[in-house]
C-alpha cells in the first residue's frame, strides 16, 4: 500500500471480490456486490459475507469497501462493508430514505483512518443529499467513496463534480457498469464502463480562507 501522496482506487463495476486487482490502496464495489446480508445468518456463522471483505483485504493488503443491502430482524437498509488489512472497519449504511422505500435509513455518516488516508463512505441515495458530503468534509475526509445502484441517466455523474467542487475532496463512484471519480476542481478526472478499473489519486488538498460580510451585532457580546 502506498503511503505517500497517492492513492490507487480499484472499481470493480462488474464482478465480485476476486476481481479486485492485487496492486489496489483501495477497492470499492457497488451495492450490488454481496446482494444481502442478514446480520443473524451472520452471526450463526450460516453466512460469512463480512468476513469475505475482510479476508480480501487481509489478502491484497488494503481497503476494501463493497456495497450491500443489509438485513437486521426485518430492518432493510442500504449499507456498505469497509475492512483493511483483515479487520472489519466498520458497516456504512445510508442515512436517507425517500418516498417510503423499502431500505430504511440508517444513522450517521462514517469516516474511516485507514492506511490509504481518511476515507468517507457515501451510501446509494445519501448522494443526493449535500449535507451527507458536508459533514464529510468537515470531518477532513481525504476522499469520499460512493457506493450505487444502477445509474438515472447520469444524474450521480453531475452529483459528484458539484459536490467534490463544492465541498472541495475528490468523490469516487462505483454502480453496477460504470465507475466515475470528480477531483475537487469538478473536473471529472476518470471514468469508464469497465468491468475493473482503477485511477491513481492525489490526496493533496487545497485550503482558502474564506471570509464574508452578513448583517449581525456582537455589541452585548461581553455580556454573555
Amino acid at each position: 500500500m502506498d503511503g505517500g501522496n497517492v492513492m490507487r482506487i480499484c472499481f470493480v463495476a462488474s464482478g465480485d471480490l476476486d476481481a479486485v486487482l492485487p496492486e489496489a490502496d483501495v477497492a470499492l464495489l457497488p451495492l450490488t456486490c454481496l446482494g444481502e446480508v442478514s446480520y443473524e445468518r451472520e452471526l450463526r456463522g450460516e453466512t460469512a459475507l463480512f468476513e469475505a471483505v475482510a479476508l480480501k483485504s487481509k489478502a491484497l493488503k488494503s481497503v476494501v469497501a463493497a456495497g450491500c443491502y443489509t438485513d437486521a430482524r426485518g430492518l432493510k437498509r442500504k449499507s456498505v462493508v469497509v475492512a483493511e488489512r483483515g479487520r472489519l472497519l466498520g458497516v456504512s449504511d445510508c442515512t436517507c430514505r425517500i418516498d417510503g422505500s423499502e431500505h430504511g435509513a440508517g444513522a450517521g455518516v462514517k469516516v474511516y483512518e485507514t492506511a490509504a488516508g481518511r476515507l468517507g463512505i457515501v451510501v446509494g441515495e445519501d448522494l443526493l443529499f449535500p449535507k451527507v458530503m458536508e459533514t464529510l468534509s468537515l470531518s477532513g475526509a481525504d476522499a469520499a467513496l460512493c457506493s450505487c445502484g444502477p445509474l438515472t441517466e447520469g444524474l450521480e455523474l453531475t452529483l459528484i463534480r458539484a459536490e467534490a467542487f463544492f465541498f472541495g475532496l475528490p468523490v469516487a463512484l462505483c454502480a453496477p457498469g460504470y465507475a466515475a471519480l470528480s477531483d475537487p476542481s469538478g473536473r471529472l478526472a476518470f471514468a469508464s464502463p469497465a468491468p475493473v478499473s482503477a485511477f491513481m489519486l492525489s490526496k493533496e488538498r487545497e485550503y482558502r480562507l474564506v471570509e464574508t460580510r452578513r448583517p449581525l451585532t456582537f455589541r452585548n457580546i461581553k455580556e454573555f
